[in-house]
């Protein structure tokens, strides 16, 4: 039996490399600010994801909402294994919360329609709120699965999957459709070279129009010629997912930074201790006269 595959992916800024730039003034991640990497987790629930293509009969659709952009991700998928890719872009969507962002992916499953599994990675390193998977299945009214860590098995409308707890791990089954989060459970395939061969060239219409901002004829010949070999990425609008504008971006965010404080870590008084029993004497009685230990 075939199964259709929705893994909902994210390109963010890589947080290990912050600098006084990386917030706005608005409490927003100032994204041109920092290197953008694939969501750590989101790559293990793609991982997953492949995994049951290649166990079972299944497609598999990447999605993200981004910038134009956003799109190298998609490729990257495409590399390791994604059958098809979306892009959700619009600068009405700019500035979602949780709530925002998980309205509009909802959004894309049901303009999809017939989607058997939705797969997400637990949560974001640029949030870590571990909110919007739930959220999701919230508001497609479908049973969702978290923390999972391996399917152990998908039939004909049930899937049955690990997920781990505190001090162990519980399997669980769920009636089809339902939604997964997925946490850092696996080792990520490497991209694949004859498919970076194939879609290196694939872009959304978004970057090719960028591009050639100088030159719409040229856009629009770029576009015909790459739709043609299978390569031009599906982009959509917030109208084209059928979204409320009232329900996504900033306006649908109900979520509002008061204060961004930066905490600056300065080293304390430091003291050398000689590597020698004397040293460490010395130092052990000035643990205990200072009440340290004892």
């Amino acid at each position: 039996m075939s199964f259709n595959l929705l893994v909902f992916i994210k390109q963010v800024p890589d947080t290990q490399n912050i600098s006084g730039d990386a917030m706005t003034p608005e409490g927003t991640v100032n994204r041109a600010a920092l290197p953008a990497i694939f969501n750590p987790e989101d790559l293990n629930a793609l991982e997953l994801a492949l995994q049951l293509k290649d166990r079972y009969d299944a497609k598999v659709t990447v999605a993200t909402m981004g910038m134009p952009a956003a799109a190298e991700v998609l490729r990257q998928a495409l590399y390791r294994g994604a059958d098809r890719a979306l892009l959700v872009t619009d600068r009405a969507l700019a500035g979602a919360d949780t709530l925002a962002t998980s309205y509009t992916l909802s959004c894309v499953v049901k303009m999809l329609g017939n989607v058997d599994l939705v797969l997400c990675g637990r949560q974001a390193i640029d949030g870590d709120t571990a909110q919007v998977g739930p959220q999701i299945a919230e508001k497609l009214n479908i049973p969702q699965i978290c923390y999972v860590e391996e399917v152990v098995s998908l039939e004909k409308g049930k899937i049955t999957a690990r997920r781990a707890i505190e001090g162990g791990y519980e399997v669980l089954s769920s009636p089809l459709p339902a939604l997964l989060t997925v946490i850092d459970c696996n080792e990520p395939r490497p991209e694949n070279v004859k498919r970076i061969m194939k879609f290196k060239r694939a872009r959304s219409a978004g970057e090719i129009s960028m591009t050639c901002k100088e030159d719409p004829a040229k856009a629009e010949e770029i576009k015909k010629a790459l739709e043609a070999k299978g390569l031009l990425i599906e982009e959509y609008n917030a109208a084209a997912i059928g979204a409320d504008p009232s329900r996504i971006g900033f306006t649908g965010s109900p979520t509002k930074v008061k204060q961004v404080q930066s905490v600056v870590l300065t080293a304390g008084d430091a003291k050398e201790v000689a590597a020698t029993a004397d040293g460490i004497s010395e130092l052990m009685h000035e643990l205990i006269s200072d009440h340290t230990l004892g």
